[in-house]
Formats: structure tokens, sequence, C-alpha cells
């Protein structure tokens, strides 16, 4: 496990990690094969009837294309949709990952997370129109919003929760580069998600 984590945490070489744990390259590649699944977040099954989750999509930069396109970073990155607990800020659920050129909207649905959450209320940027989620009100040019409608302490300040849980998300470099193959992303994308869930509850 030690050697996963900082594998996650560094994205060095195998080249540079293995001689860390006195390894060779490819006994470090097959415990990262073999223990990196282990350590993936598993989903919420239930939430409380007051639950209130938040969700949005992030982009991973990914080098294999066969599960990534170009993104509007204009690298080839995969998107996953990540909810969390509004009140616990922990994430309770990780949405397969799809190409990056794929918007939030269709991501939603297509990577798994709507069926996960379920008829939990979910709030969302204004990012996902039609999906039925709980968006804030949008301005349009020349309006004045009613005070029923102007964001206060709803659904702009409580998604920017998940602004957060990404940034420590991203502190883990693997989130910045991953050079793994095929579900390599995935299971890096869902360990991370745990072990961030691991150190905000100590």
């Amino acid at each position: 496990m030690p050697l996963v984590v900082a594998y996650w945490r560094t994205n060095l070489t195998m080249r540079r990690l293995a001689p860390l744990f006195g390894v060779s390259k490819s006994a470090a590649d097959r415990v990262i094969d073999d223990i990196g699944p282990r350590l993936a977040l598993h989903p919420r099954q239930r939430f409380a009837k007051d639950a209130v989750l938040i969700v949005d999509g992030t982009l991973v930069p990914t080098r294999d294309h066969k599960v990534a396109e170009q993104s509007k970073n204009y690298r080839c990155s995969t998107n996953h949709q990540v909810v969390i607990d509004a009140d616990t800020r922990l994430v309770v659920a990780v949405g397969r990952p799809l190409p990056g050129d794929r918007n939030d909207c269709l991501a939603w649905a297509e990577s798994g997370a709507k069926a996960t959450v379920g008829n939990t209320m979910t709030i969302a940027d204004g990012g996902y129109p039609g999906t039925g989620l709980v968006m804030p009100h949008r301005r349009r040019k020349g309006e004045d919003l009613p005070d029923w409608k102007r964001p206060t302490t709803s659904p702009t300040s409580r998604s920017a929760r998940v602004g957060h849980a990404f940034a420590r998300m991203k502190a883990w470099k693997i989130l910045r580069d991953c050079r793994l193959r095929g579900d390599g992303v995935r299971h890096a994308m869902h360990g991370v998600a745990r072990l961030h869930d691991l150190a905000l509850t100590g």
C-alpha cells in the first residue's frame, strides 16, 4: 500500500519510484495494478432523507488516448463527476470516467453518478441545465433578479465546497498527469477520493 500511495502522491516514474522501495520496475507495476483497485472508494448506498449533495465535474489529464479526448484545457483528459456531502464534505460517489470533451450535463447521467444518488437532493452549478438538479438562477443581461432568486447561502456558496474538495484531491499529482493505462485513471481517482475522505475523518 505505501508504494501505491507514494506513486499517487508524487507521480514519479517507475524508474525513480521502484528503487525507493527496493523492488524492480515490473514489481512496482504489479503492486500498483493489484493494490490500486482495492483502495477504491465504495459509493454510499443510502442517504438520509434530509441529505444534501453537491456534484461537479473535474478534468484529469490522461496519457491513454483510448479513454480520453481533447477538452477545454486543450489536453487529452477524462471527465469525472464527483459527488460530495454538503455537510461533511466527504466524497460519496465518483462517476465512471468519460472522455474530456463530454460536457457535465451528459456526463452526469452517462457516468452513473446520477443513478448512484437517486432522488437525493443534489446541487450543481449552471452547467447542468435540464438535469433536474438544483441550480442557482442566472441573471440575463439587463435583468434584475428578484430577492427570492438571488443566490445567498444556497447553491452558489455550497457548490464552492466541491471546488475545495477538488483542490485537496488535485494535491495528489497522479490527477494532474495520469500515465496509467486503461482503468488506471479510474482506480487512481477512486483511490484518491477514498484517501481524501480518510484525511478529513482522521
